[in-house]
């Protein structure tokens, strides 16, 4: 079941259409990729769901109810551009964004003083926010947009400005929230992040959706039957070996070892490459290559625009 629809959104603005008939469904805990380049209208869908403007077309729903202002209090959003009020002090202002979320005081407190020392910052909570670093002022904002516990949970570009040790923290909480029950549409040019969080994606450019699905799908979708094989025992060009079922993308050699990528004909399987090849070489492995979403979004797009 999903969490989240949006079914025909469609968005002018001046002389520039940013949404043109977008629909994408979110299923409930998933991680839902939400991609595209520049400009391609990602943060005007966001800003949708948002509420923060209104579609010119289309509808949209929640938890199978239209969406509404009731919804917000369900909804935490991490925005690509931070903004904190930087004379005010940290625990101070964390408070105060947690009670704009509806948390009683009490509870804000004690939620806020778990997550601070989760992240090693609860020493910083009687300074003020320009004495923290960028990456301790994102911690500050991931937890409050966190806090209230919501069931859609929207992060746009999250890993920016942080260091490699707090990517993987931040990538683990939030394959923690999802496991908690969590529904996270996300937001990011980083494919290696997609790649290993995300269950479903949508990939929209120049206004439209080009590309949506479940993650393994669309991946599966866009291989080419094309392995690649390293081996010993044979240093000659291997196309004489291969008849007309194989073709020879590239074959480099190195230290007695050889490695080729084969693409295998329909009608033919690795199964049979391997007949091929063991009467001649010792096989030391054997690997399908499976495109990456960096391949995928770079080739969609490309062809999108017709380049």
């Amino acid at each position: 079941m999903e969490l989240f629809k949006a079914n025909n959104i469609s968005k002018q603005f001046a002389n520039h259409k940013a949404l043109d008939d977008v629909s994408i469904s979110v299923p409930e805990k998933s991680i839902f990729g939400l991609l595209g380049p520049n400009g391609a209208g990602k943060t005007t869908f966001i800003r949708i769901i948002n509420q923060i403007t209104a579609p010119d077309t289309g509808k949209l729903y929640f938890s199978g109810k239209k969406l509404s202002s009731s919804h917000i209090k369900d909804i935490g959003y991490l925005p690509e551009e931070r903004g904190l009020y930087k004379k005010m002090k940290v625990g101070e202002q964390a408070l105060y964004l947690a009670q704009l979320k509806g948390l009683e005081k009490h509870d804000a407190i004690k939620k806020l003083k778990y997550w601070f020392d989760k992240f090693d910052i609860l020493p910083w909570w009687n300074r003020k926010v320009e004495e923290l670093s960028k990456g301790m002022q994102q911690k500050i904002q991931f937890i409050v947009t966190v806090l209230h516990e919501p069931k859609l949970l929207i992060f746009d570009e999250p890993f920016s400005g942080f260091d490699p040790i707090n990517v993987n923290l931040i990538k683990d909480e939030i394959l923690k929230l999802r496991k908690n029950g969590a529904t996270i549409i996300f937001s990011t040019h980083n494919m290696a992040s997609v790649e290993e969080l995300c269950d479903h994606i949508a990939l929209i450019n120049n206004s439209k959706k080009i590309l949506d699905g479940k993650m393994y799908e669309i991946k599966n979708q866009y291989k080419s039957n094309t392995f690649e094989i390293t081996f010993s025992g044979y240093q000659e060009n291997i196309f004489s070996l291969l008849n007309n079922d194989f073709e020879l993308k590239d074959q480099t050699s190195e230290n007695g070892f050889t490695k080729v990528k084969i693409k295998i004909a329909d009608n033919a399987s690795s199964n049979d490459l391997i007949k091929v090849l063991v009467p001649h070489v010792k096989i030391n492995s054997i690997n399908e290559i499976i495109p990456s979403m960096n391949d995928i979004f770079i080739a969609k797009v490309k062809e999108n625009v017709g380049i």
